[in-house]
């Protein structure tokens, strides 16, 4: 799984310990983001920041800025293996 899978599914399951299993009904919502249902493995197919910025809004909308910060500090340490123009709008400082 590439940097971008990495990120997704660390938010997702971030976001799983606060509201459960809903963050992964929520995050199959989310267009170019394919779930493998067994494994909780992910795949993005398209522009892979567009579709992290995807997450972390449908996320945001559902649950407020709260659930913005979770996802950001989830992947914090991801984060520092890409270059600032590959960070997705959404997790930028």
């Amino acid at each position: 799984m590439d940097i971008f899978g990495q990120i997704a599914v660390k938010i997702i399951k971030e976001q799983e310990l606060i509201i459960g299993p809903l963050a992964w009904i929520e995050a199959k919502k989310v267009a170019g983001l394919k779930i493998v249902e067994a494994t909780k493995e992910v795949a993005l197919e398209g522009d892979k920041k567009q579709i992290i910025d995807g997450l972390v809004a449908r996320f945001d909308k559902l649950f407020g800025q709260a659930s913005h910060e979770v996802s950001r500090e989830a992947v914090i340490g991801l984060l520092a293996d890409l270059t600032p123009a590959d960070i997705p709008m959404s997790l930028q400082n």
